[in-house]
């Protein structure tokens, strides 16, 4: 329960960075909304009530060329409802007669004198809040209109506090809406995660993740099957280690068994014939080295497929030459046939691995064929790709072996009594993959044997490839 809490505790931070960055961007935007809505609500009754007083200089039907009284015009402004109120001002303090109801500042004689344009300004009347209105009328004079300003600013408030309730509203809103989608957007992080640390926990890698229905092939779905499909080669890495292991231990426990018996019979010299102690070292000797053979295979096995490390061009016509006569040094009751064709020489890789392949394949090969047996070797090209055949001309390959050919450890009844480890042909194959290439086998045909054929990518040949060589 504990350790459930502390996942929780873990996945926490990055799902509240999620939700913050969900909320703020949809609260940033929602504020933005509303303050533009707001803005746009208070300019245009500003203009409603600018024009208002824009007409009311139209209505006052004060000509402006006539002589006229100085002084208020209308007082009625003092009222919510009432028409605008309205004053002329000269531009000559001692012509006026000073009854005036909206204040007179310099700015109002300047605009009387015609030195000042139109100009909006705030004042009171009985308490009242104003907008007046100042522009030139006439010669030397000027005319202030006002209407009252706080049935504006009421509904301006009004407006600010219906945009802030949105705007909080839309925050709230966005904050949902940003926990529900880190919530559903990290649900199968969350459950990629739990499946990673119970993996950890249970070190079983046959758990997987369900992937989610209906989301097509979103970046989510995505990473979750590419989780399951690596949690599926890691099971399969894992079970093939355990195979591997176990194959090898039981290949190990008869030599080592022996080896272990014929060190105890040497143990006891002094009660054997010269010719039983003789025999005693020949079998520990014999038996050394073949598990010296078989620790060599499993490291070679153990690099697996990995692309060759000291790649170069290699000359493949050589290398077959060379590991034939090595083979002819090995098996000299086999007949070893080479035929080369017409064919480009270069292949890209590993000269030892390479070599160690077509020994495997060489020998498997004489291993299977009767005494004075031929073992017809070809190589040829198809395509982008060298072709090499080694056939013998022994049984063959039966049915229920075939799958299994290429199986480490895994040897044919025919062949359990015959040396070797079943490791050469797996390690064959893992070699011709590692080169990018792919070695397959099946029945020679017309008469008999089993056929190997190994297609390897060759190179152009050219000066631009440099050396190419063999392993001595």
């Amino acid at each position: 329960m504990s350790g459930h809490r502390a996942r929780r505790r873990r996945r926490a931070p990055l799902r509240r960075r999620l939700t913050l960055a969900a909320s703020a961007a949809v609260a940033v935007v929602a504020v933005a909304l509303c303050a533009g809505a707001y803005a746009i609500v208070h300019w245009e009754l500003e203009r409603q009530l600018r024009l208002q007083l824009t007409q009311s200089v139209a209505r006052l039907g004060v000509d402006r060329d006539e002589p006229a009284e100085y002084g208020t015009l209308s007082g009625e402004c003092r009222y919510l409802a009432a028409p605008a109120c309205a004053q002329l001002v000269p531009a000559d303090p001692d012509r006026d007669r000073g009854d005036h109801l909206l204040p007179v500042t310099d700015e109002v004689r300047e605009a009387a004198a015609g030195r000042q344009g139109p100009f909006y300004s705030t004042g009171t009347v009985d308490g009242h809040p104003l907008l007046v209105l100042t522009q030139n009328h006439g010669t030397d004079r000027a005319v202030q209109v006002a209407l009252r300003s706080d049935g504006v600013d009421r509904s301006e408030r009004r407006a600010a506090w219906l945009f802030a309730g949105l705007g909080g509203g839309a925050v709230l809103l966005a904050a949902g809406l940003g926990y529900w989608v880190a919530r559903t957007g990290l649900a199968p992080v969350a459950r990629l995660t739990a499946t990673a640390e119970r993996i950890t926990s249970t070190r079983d890698a046959g758990h997987r993740i369900e992937l989610p229905e209906g989301r097509g092939e979103d970046e989510i779905t995505r990473l979750a099957a590419s989780f399951n499909g690596m949690l599926e080669a890691l099971e399969d890495s894992v079970e093939a280690r355990r195979r591997l292991v176990a194959d090898a231990s039981h290949e190990l426990r008869t030599p080592l068994t022996s080896l272990s018996a014929n060190a105890e019979l040497l143990g006891r010299s002094e009660r054997l014939s010269p010719a039983q102690r003789d025999r005693a070292c020949a079998a520990v000797v014999r038996q050394a080295r073949g598990m010296t053979g078989l620790v060599n295979d499993l490291i070679e096995l153990a690099r697996g497929e990995q692309p060759p490390t000291q790649a170069e061009a290699v000359d493949a016509v050589a290398l077959v030459r060379s590991a034939v006569e090595s083979a002819r040094g090995h098996w000299p009751s086999v007949v070893f046939r080479v035929a080369v064709h017409k064919s480009p020489r270069l292949v890209h890789g590993d000269p030892a691995r390479l070599d160690r392949l077509l020994t495997n394949l060489l020998d498997n090969a004489a291993k299977f064929s009767p005494p004075g047996g031929p073992v017809e070797v070809a190589l040829t090209a198809e395509a982008e790709h060298l072709i090499l055949t080694v056939r013998d001309h022994g049984p063959g390959i039966a049915p229920e072996d075939q799958p299994y050919v290429f199986d480490r450890f895994y040897r044919s009844r025919s062949a359990r009594a015959l040396p070797g480890s079943g490791l050469g042909l797996a390690m064959a194959q893992q070699t011709a993959r590692a080169h990018g290439g792919r070695l397959t086998a099946g029945d020679a045909g017309e008469g008999g044997g089993a056929e190997l054929r190994l297609r390897l990518p060759y190179l152009p040949a050219g000066p631009e490839r440099g050396q190419s060589r063999i392993p001595t």
